[in-house]
């Protein structure tokens, strides 16, 4: 069908249009009158000259008055399609400017701005953004207009009202940039009220809006949007998130003014770089290469040096690709105005603010590689205190990038500044930020410094700086690092290492690093190729026992040097044996009465888990028996004496224990303790005593030794040796303790054993029949053990008078229950009197 002509279309609107602007005309007339129009005009086919026509010569006012005052909402909704038909498909849509511009901010714009519709708004928007799709340029007289009615849309409380809003500003910033960053600045703020909008849509157009407003608009106006653009790249939306990093993007690579703004807008680019999102992380890689490629393409000159005689670093971070010059260099000659914000954002209260601000310190690291040195201060402040951060992926991120510098910056510099962090209480967060940064390190640069370190770890005010199990985890992380990297050279400072590790294991909260620090011993002997971790101990016991012995007289329970040594004692198995004399003079010198008691009674209870496995321990080379005038006079003998108070009493108990661990463990043989015990030490009339302290288990241990003593020496006994033991192990079978009477009771056999070979048998015959009668006394005891023990001693010292024990025993067995013991106790004397066939 051929498109009608211009006068034809005319005339057929001339009636529609009259009742159209009747003043009087009601609702349905102007409805019917619309409806007209839309079917001669937009239903039927017409040219763009006839649309023109029609539409710039009789419709636009019309239809603008419409849309701009008519009550009836469809009137109105007729109107904006009929307009929306004309601009599109007209030919010179620029004409209609004069009309529909004042009438567009008549119904959008405060304060006679009242479309009550959401979809007319909507409409009369799109409607604006087709006038500058079709119009561009020619919109330069009416962009104070434009840029009113995008003000109040912007802030329309219909979402895709605000959302073609956006649209509108990036149309309007492209259609006319020449004439627009005079007025780009009233649209920030209204941009900058919308950016948080619940829809994340909207917030998408909101930053691309803003990307495109500033670009083509005022670059003053960063400053205000950088701080809610870098707040929207911690917004939930990944599609967020991406339209921030390609907004900040472009602003790098084609922003009039970003010279001026690298140092504000480098970090929001490189903090794409660990989104959670890789298309984001990728894209920011993308962005970043290519505004470092640019960058150096305009810095040539600058840059020429660098380009054609750069040196690549030997050391570098491994699985890590090295950023390009440009980026490198962007960085770098930024840094010192990025790092004081970035500082304190890593302390900031809000958690993800201080992920974020840790993950790019360490690419802003990466990048600036040796420049961070004359940055070093401000960066170790703030490492010490983000590594004591409650959130772990801020101390993960913080520790990588103390290992950056490491990698950098020379052990010169950063050795002096953290060890004089340590001052006289240093934190655990200081030695975490140490063991990184060696982890760091090359191993090459950092071993000219070894001897420097080992001696730092190892001062008192170091390893005891705190009881901390954190401050100690990161004292073993530190020594674990420096194993790793330095690997053969530990030997130089193999002894401070194991200091180091000897007060980790020494302190009572480190117990659960136990197993973790006896690995890292391990791998410190390793390293040294020794068979195992007693070669290490055989390899500096002597200096470790005089580490630990530096002034042993100030020792008290709560000296770390007992723990210390301790440690030492126990865990060098065989190696203590060949440093006796310093283990000896110790223990001599903090076991005199006068110490601390409580310090004495550690020190006897682990030279008594020593003993218990002497030839494993302290006898491992035979030599303890060379020392055993002064274990018995000097450290035992002194503390057996009896001194009032709980605390004494445990210690006579340690003491007994040790002496018992003496012969028990076949440690020395009785015969030379004895001589010792007798000439050297009178320790003999203490052991008697001990069988009457209020301690169980003192009393058990004295009756066994005196029965190994009169097992292994007893002939050797003068008469008052013989009447004392014998009176005080008669006491004993009254003891309330049955493992205590059965022990008394086996020390008077041997007793009775010792005096049948003894010349002084007959003058012991009256203490024996003396004896004779108490044991029949004995044979009541309640407990049956006890009754059979007894026994067996009547029956051993019936060889010394069998007439005198018959005597006693017939006088006596009408008076006890068992008789049947009794009876036994007489077929054993007859047969014993019997001569051998």
């Amino acid at each position: 069908m051929a498109a009608a002509g211009t006068a034809e279309v005319a005339q057929a609107l001339s009636r529609p249009l009259s009742c159209l602007q009747e003043p009087g005309g009601g609702r349905a007339a102007r409805l019917r009158a619309l409806e007209a129009i839309r079917a001669e005009v937009q239903e039927r086919p017409l040219s763009g000259a006839v649309v023109q026509e029609v539409f710039g010569g009789q419709l636009v006012r019309p239809l603008a008055r419409c849309l701009a005052g008519d009550a009836a909402e469809r009137c109105r909704e007729l109107a904006l399609q009929l307009l929306r038909h004309g601009l599109s498909h007209g030919d010179r849509p620029g004409e209609a400017l004069p009309v529909l511009l004042p009438a567009l901010a008549q119904r959008l714009c405060p304060p006679q701005g009242a479309e009550p519709s959401e979809e007319l708004r909507l409409g009369l928007v799109q409607l604006l953004s087709l006038l500058l799709q079709r119009c561009g340029a020619a919109l330069v007289p009416y962009l104070t207009e434009v840029i009113r009615i995008l003000q109040a849309t912007l802030l329309d409380q219909y979402a895709e009202v605000r959302r073609e809003s956006c649209r509108c500003a990036v149309a309007c910033a492209q259609a006319m940039p020449e004439h627009f960053h005079m007025q780009s600045e009233s649209l920030i703020k209204p941009l900058m009220q919308t950016i948080s909008h619940q829809h994340y849509r909207v917030r998408v157009d909101v930053i691309q809006a803003t990307g495109a407003v500033i670009q083509f608009g005022n670059g003053k106006s960063v400053d205000d949007v950088l701080s809610h653009l870098a707040q929207r790249l911690f917004d939930e939306i990944p599609k967020v998130r991406h339209a921030v990093t390609a907004v900040i993007g472009e602003w790098l690579l084609h922003l009039r003014d970003r010279y001026s703004y690298f140092h504000k807008l480098i970090p929001l680019l490189l903090g794409s770089f660990t989104d959670e999102i890789p298309e984001n992380t990728k894209l920011a890689w993308t962005y970043w290469e290519k505004i470092g490629l640019q960058w150096e393409k305009e810095n040539e000159e600058d840059l020429k040096d660098k380009m054609d005689f750069g040196i690549s670093p030997s050391h570098y971070p491994q699985g890590v690709t090295r950023p390009g010059l440009g980026c490198r260099e962007l960085v770098s000659r930024n840094l010192s105005k990025i790092l004081p914000g970035l500082c304190h954002d890593i302390t900031d209260w809000v958690e993800s603010t201080r992920v974020k601000a840790s993950q790019l310190l360490y690419t802003l690291l990466l990048h600036a590689e040796d420049h961070v040195t004359q940055h070093m201060e401000l960066l170790l402040r703030t490492l010490y205190q983000a590594c004591l951060d409650e959130e772990s992926d801020v101390v993960k991120n913080c520790v990588k990038a103390a290992e950056l510098i490491g990698t950098f910056v020379s052990p010169k510099v950063w050795l002096r500044l953290i060890t004089s962090a340590f001052g006289n209480t240093p934190k655990p967060s200081s030695v975490m930020v140490l063991s990184a940064v060696i982890r760091g390190s090359p191993r090459e640069i950092l071993q000219p410094h070894l001897t420097h370190l080992g001696n730092t770890l190892s001062q008192a005010g170091v390893c005891h700086g705190s009881g901390e199990v954190f401050y100690m985890e990161q004292l073993l992380c530190c020594v674990q690092a420096l194993i790793e990297v330095c690997q053969e050279d530990c030997k130089e400072i193999s002894l401070q290492l194991l200091k180091v590790l000897v007060t980790i294991m020494a302190t009572p909260s480190s117990q659960h690093l136990k197993e973790k620090v006896e690995e890292t011993m391990a791998s410190l002997a390793e390293v040294q190729h020794l068979d195992s971790v007693l070669c290490l101990y055989k390899q500096h016991i002597i200096q470790l026992l005089d580490w630990v012995s530096v002034s042993p007289d100030s020792w008290t329970c709560y000296s770390p040097e007992i723990l210390q040594f301790d440690v030492i004692a126990t865990h060098s198995g065989p190696v203590i044996g060949e440093a006796l004399n310093n283990f000896i003079l110790i223990l001599k010198t903090c076991l005199q009465p006068h110490k601390d008691p409580q310090m004495r009674l550690k020190l006897f209870t682990l030279l008594s888990q020593l003993l218990q496995k002497g030839n494993e321990s302290v006898n491992s080379q035979g030599l303890f028996p060379d020392h055993l005038e002064t274990v018995l006079r000097d450290i035992l003998a002194p503390n057996l004496q009896w001194h009032a108070g709980r605390t004494a009493a445990a210690i006579r108990t340690a003491a007994v224990s040790c002496l018992w661990a003496l012969f028990h463990r076949d440690i020395l043989p009785p015969e030379e303790v004895n001589s010792m015990l007798k000439v050297k030490a009178g320790l003999m009339v203490q052991i008697i005593a001990a069988m009457d302290e209020d301690s169980q288990t003192t009393r058990l241990l004295a009756c066994r030794i005196v029965r190994l003593l009169l097992k292994g020496c007893g002939r050797q006994f003068d008469e008052e040796e013989f009447t004392k033991t014998y009176t005080e192990l008669v006491k004993r079978l009254d003891d309330a303790s049955c493992d205590v009477r059965l022990a008394a009771a086996g020390a008077l056999a041997a007793w009775f054993g010792c005096l049948r070979d003894s010349p002084l048998r007959p003058a012991m015959e009256t203490q024996v029949e003396y004896l004779y009668q108490e044991l029949l006394i004995h044979l009541d005891d309640p407990d049956e053990d006890t009754q059979k023990a007894v026994l067996e001693v009547l029956k051993e010292g019936s060889a010394l008078y069998p007439e005198a024990l018959v005597r006693e025993i017939e006088g006596a067995v009408h008076k006890h229950r068992t008789a049947a013991y009794c009876d036994q106790l007489l077929r054993h004397i007859r047969s014993a009197q019997e001569p051998a066939p």
